[in-house]
């Protein structure tokens, strides 16, 4: 690539979603920090730990054309849309897919799980995305500023001029030079992107975390983490507790505190030394302020803040 490339962003956090799975259940490690690595693997269960293995086998990152995640060069890309996408797809297509992508020798070890039941892999691999997303949302919406500025750092370059400088300042895994684009760990091919636009897609994910694809005839697409992802990584910081004490209750004060991350009910009471007859009192209460949620999953209740705890803590915190 010599002339100089055109930018775009999109917002569409199913990459987010993506690159956190590969991270904390696929074995793939990106520099997701390890609290949230257990947390998401300890969402998923079973079978959504067992179909997502293939994803991010070592040494082989070639894919079916229909798990390719969905190409966000021609607007954002919800969690929603690509989970439809794996509901939707049948058992047979699956198949199809397998057999164009690795020819009529036998398949790659890794994949056999998925051909001899494809319903069950993509049933699981659907169910393990949205449990990834349902503990993963709460820390998207407290990521909209940085979302915000990376849309005007790209829209400065692209309108301004610079974008050469700022692709090389994306991810240490990706340098832009005079000899083009050159992206680390991908295939060993060359490829040649013309005159083709560059869309880049801000995630929330390991510091050394990038999906990227080259194939698309108009677009090529680049997620990378966004800049300043570590300051969300980090226990949020605390609010001001005689403030909040005052208005919510000590205890529920220090339970909204301790949610920097979803956490289980039997977690909460452990860490607060509360039993749990009273952790579950005391989150009537905040859910009957809206200022949790709450999930059963098995035997596990899961607890996370609402956007609106997000905001009432954020006041506590000027």
């Amino acid at each position: 690539m010599t002339s100089t490339p055109q930018l775009s962003i999109s917002i569409s956090p199913h990459l987010t979603a993506l690159a956190m799975i590969a991270d904390a259940l696929a074995g793939r490690r990106r520099g997701l920090p390890e609290p949230w690595r257990r947390a998401l693997s300890s969402r998923v269960g079973r079978q959504g730990h067992q179909a997502v293995r293939p994803l991010a086998a070592p040494g082989c990152s070639v894919v079916p054309d229909s798990l390719v995640p969905r190409t966000p060069i021609s607007g954002d890309v919800s969690v929603q849309t690509q989970i439809a996408a794996l509901r939707d797809l049948s058992p047979d297509n699956l198949i199809e897919d397998l057999d164009q992508t690795f020819g009529s020798g036998p398949l790659p070890a890794h994949w056999r799980p998925a051909a001899e039941r494809p319903g069950r892999w993509l049933d699981g691999y659907a169910s393990a995305l949205a449990d990834v997303w349902s503990a993963a949302e709460p820390l998207w919406r407290r990521a909209r500023p940085l979302l915000d500025r990376e849309i005007r750092r790209v829209g400065v370059a692209a309108v301004r001029g610079g974008p050469e400088l700022l692709l090389g300042a994306l991810n240490g895994r990706i340098v832009h030079g005079e000899r083009g684009l050159l992206i680390a760990d991908l295939e060993p091919s060359t490829y040649e992107l013309g005159e083709r636009r560059i869309v880049l897609v801000p995630m929330l994910a390991g510091k050394d975390a990038i999906i990227v694809s080259l194939d698309h005839e108009e677009a090529v697409w680049i997620a990378y983490p966004v800049p300043g992802a570590q300051t969300l990584w980090r226990a949020p910081a605390a609010p001001v507790p005689d403030e909040l004490s005052a208005l919510v209750g000590p205890v529920r004060a220090d339970l909204l505190g301790a949610l920097g991350r979803p956490m289980t009910m039997s977690r909460l009471a452990a860490d607060l030394q509360i039993t749990p007859s009273s952790i579950t009192y005391h989150c009537d209460r905040l859910g009957a302020a809206r200022l949790i949620s709450r999930e059963r999953r098995g035997r596990e209740v899961w607890i996370t803040r609402t956007e609106r705890a997000e905001a009432l803590l954020e006041l506590f915190r000027r």
